[in-house]
C-alpha cells in the first residue's frame, strides 16, 4: 500500500542504464520501471527520490533527480555484495503534509524490511517525515545533522527546512533521544540557539574542528538512526552550487568521508541528502557521496548490537568515587564507555547501554576527566 506512493524511474534513465557496460554500476542496479517493481525480499539498499521543494526556496521550481542517476550509475561498484534497487519518486502532494505522509510510509515500510533507504530531495525539512517514519518501529531515535546551521525555528506555522528541528522537539510523541550537529558554523547560529543545545545534552561539532579531524565524526555517527546531510554545508567552490553560495564549508573529500562512516555505522538505518542545488556540477558530487556510503555499508563489521564480551577488551578506570567502564574491539579497536542505569529518577532507557566513544575520551578519563559524551548522556538519560 505505501509503496504505491513510488513513481517508476523515468525511461530515460532506464535507456541510459540499459547503455552502460555490465561493469557499470547501474546495470548491476534493480529498477521501478513501472511495469516491472523490484521484488525486494534480495534488496538491502533501496534509493528513493523526493520531488518536494516547497520547504525552502533552492532556486527553481522542480526538482529534477535525473541528472544525479546518470552520474551515479555512470561509476563503477566496489567489490560490494549488497543488492541495490532503485525505487523511482515521490511526487510532490497536494500540500507539504501530505508528502511527509507518503515519504513517512514508504521509509517506514522499507526499514520494518530491513532495507536501508537513502532519500534524496528535495529540501531539509522531509528530515521531519523521515524521523516520524520511526513512529511505529517503538524506539528512540537518534539524528545525526551535517549541516552549517541547527535549524532551529519557530514551531507555530508550517515547517520549513530551516525549522525542523524545532518540530521534532516540539510534537507528540517525542521520539527523538539525541540529536548530534557536524559542521555548524557559529555565524549561522545565534548564541540562544548555541546554548539551548547545550541545555538539551546535545552533540555539536565546529567546522573547523571536523576539517582538523575528520575521524572525531566517526563514534558520533556509530550511534546514528537517521542522518541527514544538508549540502548547503558543502562549499560553493566544490559544490558548483552558486546560487546558494556558500563561501566556507566541507570539501568534497570531507563530506565524501563522512557519508562513508555514516555508512560504516552498523545502527543507521536511514540516509537522506537534501538542499541541492539543481546544478551538474552538484549532482557529480551527490553522486560520489551515495557511493561512498555505499561502500561504507559493504563494509560494516557488524558490532551493534554489542557481540560477545570476549570480543573486547574491558578497561575499568577509577575517577574519584566511581570508575567509568570502557570496550575496545578486537576487531575494529572501536571504543565503547558503559552508561550505568540508575534506579531511580525518569530514566529513558532502563538498563546500563554502551555509548560509542573514541581513544580520546579514555585518555581523558585516565587523566581523571569526566568525558563529555558520558556525562552528557548520563544527565539526558535522567531528563
Amino acid at each position: 500500500m505505501e509503496l504505491d506512493f513510488l513513481k517508476p524511474v523515468s525511461a530515460d534513465i532506464i535507456s541510459y542504464t540499459e547503455a552502460l557496460s555490465s561493469q557499470h554500476f547501474g546495470s548491476k542496479v534493480m529498477m521501478h520501471s513501472g511495469t516491472d517493481f523490484p521484488d525486494l525480499s534480495s534488496v538491502r539498499i533501496a534509493i528513493v527520490g523526493v520531488l518536494e521543494n516547497r520547504g525552502k526556496h533552492l532556486g527553481y521550481e522542480e526538482v529534477d533527480l535525473n541528472s544525479i542517476r546518470k552520474q551515479l550509475y555512470a561509476l563503477f561498484p566496489g567489490n560490494w555484495d549488497a543488492t541495490v534497487a532503485d525505487l523511482g519518486d515521490i511526487a510532490p502532494g497536494n500540500s507539504l503534509s501530505d508528502t511527509y505522509f507518503a515519504v513517512q510510509g514508504v521509509v517506514s515500510n522499507l526499514i520494518k524490511r530491513k532495507i536501508m533507504p537513502i532519500i534524496i530531495g528535495g529540501t531539509q525539512d522531509l528530515t521531519y517525515a523521515l524521523y516520524r517514519a520511526y513512529d511505529n518501529l517503538e524506539q528512540m531515535v537518534n539524528l545525526v545533522s551535517i549541516d552549517s546551521r541547527f535549524d532551529f525555528g519557530k514551531h507555530e506555522g508550517e515547517i520549513s527546512a530551516d525549522s525542523f528541528l524545532t518540530k521534532m522537539l516540539m510534537d507528540e510523541p517525542t521520539n527523538l533521544f539525541n540529536y548530534s550537529n557536524i559542521g555548524y558554523q557559529t555565524y549561522y547560529n545565534s548564541q540562544e540557539e548555541i546554548d539551548l543545545i547545550e541545555k538539551l545534552f546535545f552533540d555539536a561539532y565546529r567546522l573547523g574542528e571536523v576539517c582538523a579531524n575528520i575521524s572525531i565524526s566517526e563514534h558520533v555517527f556509530r550511534d546514528a538512526d537517521l542522518v541527514s546531510l544538508d549540502l548547503t554545508s558543502v562549499k560553493s567552490s566544490d559544490s558548483g552550487n552558486f546560487v546558494t553560495f556558500t563561501p566556507n564549508g566541507f570539501n568534497g573529500k570531507e563530506v565524501c568521508a563522512l557519508a562513508r562512516y555514516a555508512g560504516i555505522s552498523d545502527r543507521v538505518s536511514l540516509f537522506g541528502i537534501f538542499n541541492h542545488g539543481n546544478s551538474a556540477q552538484e549532482s557529480v558530487l551527490i553522486a560520489q557521496i551515495i557511493w561512498y556510503f555505499i561502500e561504507g555499508i559493504n563494509y560494516r563489521s557488524n558490532e551493534y548490537p554489542f557481540g560477545s564480551r570476549e570480543n573486547y577488551l574491558k578497561y575499568t578506570v577509577p575517577i574519584d568515587d566511581d570508575q567509568l567502564v570502557f570496550y575496545k574491539s578486537n576487531k575494529t579497536d572501536r571504543w565503547w564507555i558503559e552508561i550505568p542505569y540508575v534506579s531511580t529518577g525518569n530514566n529513558k532507557l532502563k538498563r546500563n547501554t554502551l555509548l560509542p566513544c573514541s581513544y580520546k575520551d579514555y585518555e581523558e578519563a585516565c587523566n581523571q576527566e569526566l568525558p563529555g559524551r558520558w556525562w552528557k548522556a548520563q544527565r539526558k538519560n535522567m531528563l
